[in-house]
């Protein structure tokens, strides 16, 4: 097979901040993607309605001139949110769903949950009105390994959140683990997960073998190789519980590159490439419009796009090593492989 057309596809985890670096990083998403989940992890970050509002307005500013690109907007969940406006918005179409970071398990996270008894109450009406849960699922004890914190989380707060709050419909957000898999593929109609571009192609190794890699650090952390094979598994089985939400997450250079560096891989410029050669490697390219084009819609129950998007394999493709902004260079995700599927 040497060209293939799909569904032009959503990414359901985005992050374009504020900014120089929202208007330098935003058509590098809208040149190939329709829709994105917007993540809220701003300073200070989206919380109601109306903040929700005003920067969907600052995003569509940034889209190149003809651009249809449609952005999803988010509420970052704190214990002090306020569940009628947060219906209310939802109801209004501002916002498509809500975002859940424990208080300190990434960048911005900051202001997230710390008791997760205080938004039980948020979580009934969300349930209630069909408003999803998407969850950075981390716990952040200091007593926990980082490279434990997901498979921990499922069992000390996602599974009991779950069981306590029937009908609400959850994603979980850019698993990095078997047990993160196998938890999303029997959790039933109500839950769904994304996987990250960066995380089907490296693991731990590519951070820490031969010196620190800071351009490879994010969080959730990448893990142990059979991690990543079971993630490669999951992407590529046509379950609709499994979609594709990139956590594309720019930083500048000096932000990346310093004694504590940021959290995240800049991957919106050549993901589709990327993914074309992963689904390609696993002998399962008729299954690539399933995770990127068709399980996601079908989750937050949105029309499949009726545009389509065809890519070509050919000779290597050559994209730019960096994205230049007016705060500074932001490095463009290495794969560490060729890539040999373009976008037409």
């Amino acid at each position: 097979m040497t060209q293939i057309t799909l569904p032009r596809p959503d990414d359901w985890h985005l992050h374009l901040r504020d900014g120089a670096m929202l208007r330098a990083v935003t058509p590098e998403t809208a040149r190939h993607f329709g829709r994105a989940i917007i993540m809220p992890n701003l300073v200070p970050p989206v919380v109601t309605g109306a903040q929700a509002s005003a920067y969907r307005d600052r995003i569509r500013a940034a889209l190149p001139e003809g651009s249809d690109f449609t952005p999803l907007m988010t509420l970052y969940l704190t214990q002090e949110t306020d569940a009628a406006d947060l219906v209310q918005a939802h109801k209004d179409g501002i916002i498509t769903s809500v975002k859940l970071y424990p208080a300190g398990a990434t960048t911005n996270s900051a202001s997230g949950v710390r008791d997760f008894d205080k938004v039980r109450p948020v979580l009934e009406a969300m349930a209630e009105n069909g408003v999803p849960l998407c969850v950075h699922g981390e716990v952040v004890d200091p007593d926990i390994d980082i490279f434990d914190r997901e498979a921990v989380f499922i069992d000390r707060v996602l599974d009991p959140i779950r069981r306590a709050t029937p009908g609400l419909r959850v994603v979980m957000e850019h698993i990095t683990t078997s047990q993160g898999a196998d938890y999303a593929r029997e959790g039933g109609d109500d839950l769904g997960a994304t996987i990250t571009t960066h995380h089907l192609v490296i693991n731990r190794n590519a951070l820490l073998v031969g010196g620190i890699k800071p351009h490879y650090y994010c969080l959730p952390v990448a893990k142990r190789e059979e991690h990543r094979l079971a993630l490669r598994k999951a992407a590529i089985s046509g379950d609709p519980s499994f979609f594709l939400g990139t956590d594309s997450a720019p930083h500048t250079d000096p932000l990346k590159e310093n004694a504590c560096g940021c959290a995240g891989c800049f991957t919106a410029t050549n993901t589709l490439s990327i993914l074309a050669e992963v689904f390609e490697q696993e002998g399962a390219l008729d299954q690539l419009s399933a995770f990127a084009s068709r399980n996601g819609p079908r989750f937050y129950g949105l029309p499949v796009s009726d545009q389509t998007v065809t890519l070509e394999k050919g000779a290597p493709v050559v994209y730019p090593d960096k994205i230049e902004t007016e705060d500074g260079p932001v490095t463009v995700f290495d794969p560490m492989m060729p890539l040999h599927w373009r976008v037409l």
